[in-house]
């Protein structure tokens, strides 16, 4: 084990991350940005000697590159993202924006997804740089803006107009994964080697306008409803992706069963609260989330929309926009909005290894397995680049902590002992690689 403490920022450090609001309102452009926390995080790599390139997409929407490490071998991308979604400070116990420590939780917006991370990497760089124990591996280290908004102003910016400064990097690791679930008693750590790819899409009905004391068979809003109505109802089968089947497979053992698709649910259940998440990614989703439609209650409008977020699985996007135009049916146009392919790959390789040997040093009697993730990451971007992504935001979490209904949640908080605990896995990570 090092002499120095990589855990011995990281408390501080995500607190004072936290307390930056880096609010990030999608198209609603009234959010602060990023450029206060990316100055932060620039002092505390500069205090250490690591200079990092600062890059606007606008004024304000800051990310933070640079590079670090030694010269053995291919540079691996250590990736952070700087935003965070919105917080109504109401509805919570403590200010979201006051990195709080209490109960022996960080509390806070951003504490899970993902300035946690952020704050370990942190902690760990400082402590190894002021040691001078310099990783073997050249390393590059990137804070991202934007990317809770699918990532355009950040990640995606840095891959178009700077593709050159990650040319080399074959493996990105960032979030989100990592963490641990508890399976019979017994702990698992799922580390993200797939995720979903996005199609968040408007739906648009037209039909005759008029007023509203008249008929109207030829009505928007009755074809958009009914449409919307069949892909909200509809059931997609299971499928399961080479990621969930090494997962299940795994839990699987633990139940003295085997993993099939029949019994696949089953096998989520065991999972007990992250069963949301992973329920979500045995099959094709799409959730309803926005309708709009006319002006005045006795006026029927020509046209009706609504949005809906849909998510696919690696392999299978022809069949989700086959089955989404069935639904819909062809008197509703499908407007694809934001559309990014899911990625997937293989558990296995130095990384990898590396990931599993760090978290059973600190946990020997774990398991580790890779999970299949349900929402999106900046992963996207760099595996456009060629990478293989995997998300390791290592927490040692308790087996009744919710933990999957706090990413974007109120009340979002990272126990104390499960930062310390990430910090030092990311420290035995980075002398493996």
């Amino acid at each position: 084990m090092s002499t120095y403490d990589p855990a011995a920022e990281v408390v501080g450090i995500c607190s004072d991350l936290i307390a930056i609001d880096t609010s990030n309102y999608g198209h609603d452009q009234s959010g602060p940005g990023e450029r206060k926390a990316a100055e932060h995080v620039a002092a505390l790599l500069d205090e250490v000697g690591i200079e990092m390139q600062v890059v606007e997409s606008e004024p304000g929407r800051t990310s933070l590159v640079g590079r670090w490490g030694g010269s053995d071998g291919e540079p691996v991308l250590l990736h952070g993202h700087l935003d965070v979604v919105p917080a109504a400070a109401d509805d919570w116990q403590v200010p979201p924006f006051a990195g709080e420590v209490r109960d022996n939780m960080v509390w806070g917006r951003g504490a899970v997804d993902m300035k946690d991370f952020d704050a370990m990497l942190l902690s760990v760089i400082r402590a190894r740089a002021q040691a001078g124990a310099v990783p073997s591996r050249p390393l590059v280290l990137c804070f991202t803006a934007d990317e809770e908004a699918g990532g355009a102003k950040g990640a995606g910016h840095l891959a178009q107009h700077h593709r050159d400064w990650f040319a080399d990097c074959t493996v990105a690791v960032g979030e989100v994964g990592g963490f641990s679930t508890t399976v019979r008693d017994r702990r698992l750590y799922l580390v993200q080697a797939a995720e979903k790819g996005m199609a968040w899409t408007r739906l648009t009905a037209r039909g005759n306008a008029g007023h509203g004391s008249m008929r109207h068979p030829d009505n928007a809003v009755t074809r958009l409803a009914a449409a919307v109505a069949r892909i909200g109802q509809h059931t997609w089968p299971v499928q399961l992706t080479d990621t969930m089947k090494v997962l299940l497979a795994t839990v699987a053992d633990l139940a003295g069963s085997e993993a099939t698709p029949e019994n696949a649910e089953a096998l989520i259940e065991e999972f007990g609260p992250a069963s949301r998440m992973l329920g979500a990614v045995i099959r094709n989703t799409v959730n309803p989330t926005m309708l709009d439609a006319g002006y005045k209650v006795n006026v029927v409008p020509g046209e009706a929309t609504a949005r809906i977020d849909g998510r696919f699985l690696p392999g299978y996007e022809d069949e989700f926009w086959d089955t989404l135009a069935a639904l819909a049916g062809p008197d509703v146009e499908i407007t694809r909005e934001v559309h990014m392919p899911g990625n997937e790959t293989t558990f296995d390789g130095q990384v990898v290894d590396a990931m599993t040997a760090a978290l059973l040093a600190e946990e020997p009697d774990a398991l580790v397995a890779p999970y299949l993730m349900s929402g999106g990451t900046d992963a996207k971007y760099w595996t456009e680049l060629g990478m293989r992504a995997f998300g390791f935001a290592p927490l040692r979490l308790p087996a009744d902590l919710d933990f999957t209904a706090l990413f974007h949640g109120v009340d979002e908080r990272v126990p104390v002992d499960a930062l310390e605990f990430g910090a030092r896995v990311l420290d035995r990570f980075l002398g493996e690689i």
